[in-house]
C-alpha cells in the first residue's frame, strides 16, 4: 500500500473518531439540558430520537420528544413515511414493560399455571364491574391451561370514590385476594376490613399514563397493548406467533 493511501485510511479513521466524540459530547450536553428542565427524568430514559435535534424521553408511562436545549416538548407519535411504522409505539412497549416491572407482582393479583408450564405472561387492567372483564375471568383456567400467566391490575373505569373503586379495595384487603376477586367478578358482594393503603390508585394512574380508557386492557410480554377481550385460544395463538 502506498504512503498516500495509508495516510488517507488514517485520515478517514481519525475523522470517524472525531465524529463519534463530537456526537457523544452533543448527547451529553443535550442530556444535561433536558435534566435541568425535567429533573424528575432519569438520565437512562433519554436517548436520541429518529429525528436529528430531538431526544426521546420516557416520562412516567408515556413517551415524549424534547429539543436538545430542553425547552420544547412534543407529545405525539412519529411515523416512518416509507415503512409506515409507528416508531413511537415501538418505544412505548419498552416503557410499559419497565413501568409494570417497577410495580411488581406483589402489588398484583396473579393467576398462574405451574412455573414450568408458563409460556407467556400478560398483565390485565381490569374493572370488577366490566362485563368483558368478567367474561375473561370466567375463563381464567383456560388461559392458564394455555400456559398464560395472568396478572391483574385494577382499573375502575368510573374513577376514585365510586362503587367499582371501593369493590377493588375490598378485594385487595380480603384474606384471600384471588378468591375475593373471583367472587366479586361473579357479582357477589365482597366485604373486608380496611387494610391501610392499597395499590388501586397506583394501578389506575399507571393505566391512565398508558392511555387506557376501557377494560380489559391487556399488556403482553413485549409491552404491546391489546385493548379488549381476547379468547384464550386466540390469545395463545397470537402470543406464540
Amino acid at each position: 500500500m502506498s504512503l498516500a493511501r495509508v495516510f488517507m485510511v488514517f485520515l478517514v479513521l481519525l475523522m470517524g473518531v472525531w465524529g463519534a466524540a463530537a456526537a457523544a459530547d452533543q448527547d451529553a450536553t443535550a442530556k444535561a439540558n433536558i435534566l435541568a428542565s425535567f429533573p424528575e427524568v432519569d438520565s437512562d430514559d433519554i436517548s436520541p430520537s429518529p429525528i436529528p435535534g430531538l431526544y426521546e424521553v420516557g416520562i412516567g408511562a408515556s413517551v415524549s420528544y424534547i429539543s436538545s436545549d430542553g425547552r420544547y416538548l412534543i407529545r405525539g407519535d412519529i411515523y416512518d413515511s416509507v415503512t409506515e411504522e409507528n416508531l413511537t409505539e415501538a418505544r412505548r412497549t419498552s416503557v410499559r414493560v419497565k413501568a409494570i416491572e417497577n410495580v411488581g407482582e406483589n402489588s398484583m393479583i396473579v393467576f398462574s399455571p405451574e412455573p414450568e408450564q408458563v409460556k407467556h405472561t400478560i398483565t390485565v387492567f381490569t374493572d370488577i364491574d366490566c362485563g368483558y372483564c368478567r367474561k375473561l375471568h370466567r375463563q381464567i383456567d383456560d388461559y392458564n391451561e394455555h400456559g398464560i400467566k395472568v396478572r391483574y391490575m385494577f382499573f375502575p373505569r368510573s374513577g376514585p370514590d365510586t362503587m367499582s373503586w371501593y369493590k377493588a379495595e375490598h378485594v385487595w384487603c380480603a384474606d384471600d385476594r384471588r378468591s375475593a376477586l373471583t367472587r366479586a367478578k361473579a357479582g357477589e358482594a365482597v366485604q373486608s376490613d380496611g387494610c391501610g393503603s392499597t395499590p388501586v390508585q397506583q394501578h389506575y394512574l399507571l393505566g391512565q399514563g398508558f392511555g387506557i380508557s376501557g377494560t380489559p386492557a391487556i399488556i403482553v410480554d413485549t409491552g404491546e397493548l391489546i385493548g379488549g377481550y381476547v379468547a384464550p385460544d386466540e390469545l395463545s395463538k397470537y402470543l406464540d406467533e
